[in-house]
């Protein structure tokens, strides 16, 4: 592609990567936008709660085998661990760290590849979810924010919520009950679907038609003087260059999967705030100018995916307090080192669209 003009590059792009690109990143996910939108119109019958809450969970069974197949025994048996742990301890006053401990413990039995490790890799993402959804829960019932432990139904309901069981967010259990309870459809409801869903294949039309060929074609600083003035000066510049290709690239692929993420939980009835009668559809997963363009790192780390900025304050710094505050930066910082290399990504280059992991 060097050799192409500019205009040459241009409609090559257009015909060999964007239309590919976005064509096969709906093929991916169209499945998983169906069920959504079935059990959002399936919550607005009249049906008993236990007949919305199992179907969520066949739902999102069904969302776990299309993605993964039988790998999914491994998030069913984390699920199936959590709510026996909390069954079992439900007297106690520290469910949450019980929760917390037994979660750990079988995420590191499977990095220490006493499973199959592609199998435990694939499946890595969804258990990071069950683990923040079953831990949040945990402290809820410490705190006494949810009053008494789900049934097994309800419990399952949350794990396995349709719009949240592959690519996240992480949400309250107070907020799934009020998803099942579905609010009415509306058109600002249907404007946040389609302008994330929108915002989501144009972040990965730029990871990965655009950011390879950001200084090469559409900034073209590589043609530029400066890059030809002293040999070892152009390296070191071209090196930072292409590093900040790759590293746009990796930045649009997350936010690929955040806007992805607001897609499916909105579709599916969850991620907005009521205000007396005013109902906002307003989930969002990430700001990506405020991590392009930041006043602060601070900024850069909650801005990259607020709800799980949220779960590591609510429930892992502000409860490992008690250990002292360096005790818990140090805590938090070895929890989110633990779920970013978990967290689920879609590899957005052509020919190859799967559910992946970040490593």
């Amino acid at each position: 592609m060097a050799t192409f003009t500019r205009e040459e590059f241009y409609q090559q792009l257009l015909s060999s990567c964007v239309l590919p690109t976005a064509q096969q990143g709906f093929e991916q996910v169209w499945t998983l936008l169906l069920l959504c939108l079935a059990c959002r119109l399936l919550w607005r019958l009249a049906l008993p709660s236990y007949a919305k809450h199992l179907s969520t969970v066949a739902s999102g069974f069904y969302a776990l085998y299309h993605f993964f197949q039988l790998q999914m025994v491994w998030v069913v048996l984390l699920s199936l661990l959590c709510y026996l742990v909390l069954f079992l301890c439900r007297h106690s006053t520290q469910r949450g760290v019980l929760l917390s401990i037994t979660i750990l413990i079988y995420l590191l039995m499977g990095e220490m590849h006493m499973v199959d490790t592609v199998s435990w890799h694939k499946m890595r993402g969804a258990q990071m979810i069950v683990a923040m959804k079953a831990v949040s829960l945990g402290f809820d019932l410490d705190r006494g924010e949810v009053p008494t432990i789900p049934s097994p139904v309800e419990f399952m309901g949350y794990i396995y919520f349709v719009g949240t069981v592959i690519f996240g967010p992480w949400f309250r259990f107070r907020t799934y009950l009020q998803a099942v309870e579905s609010r009415k459809i509306s058109f600002s409801w249907f404007q946040k679907v389609c302008l994330s869903f929108f915002l989501c294949l144009v972040c990965l039309i730029m990871s990965t038609c655009v950011a390879p060929y950001l200084f090469s074609y559409f900034i073209p600083l590589y043609s530029y003087k400066l890059l030809r003035k002293k040999r070892r000066s152009r390296s070191t510049l071209m090196r930072w260059l292409r590093a900040y290709e790759s590293a746009s690239s990796f930045h649009f692929s997350n936010f690929f999967v955040g806007f992805l993420s607001e897609t499916t939980a909105t579709l599916a009835g969850s991620g907005f705030t009521e205000e007396k009668e005013n109902l906002k559809w307003d989930l969002t997963v990430s700001h990506p100018l405020r991590v392009e363009l930041p006043r602060s790192m601070v900024e850069v780390v909650t801005s990259w995916n607020l709800p799980m900025s949220r779960w590591l304050n609510s429930y892992v710094f502000k409860n490992s307090l008690k250990l002292g505050t360096f005790s818990a930066i140090i805590v938090t910082y070895a929890a989110s080192a633990l779920l970013h290399v978990s967290i689920p990504f879609i590899n957005p280059f052509p020919g190859s669209i799967s559910a992946s992991f970040v490593a």
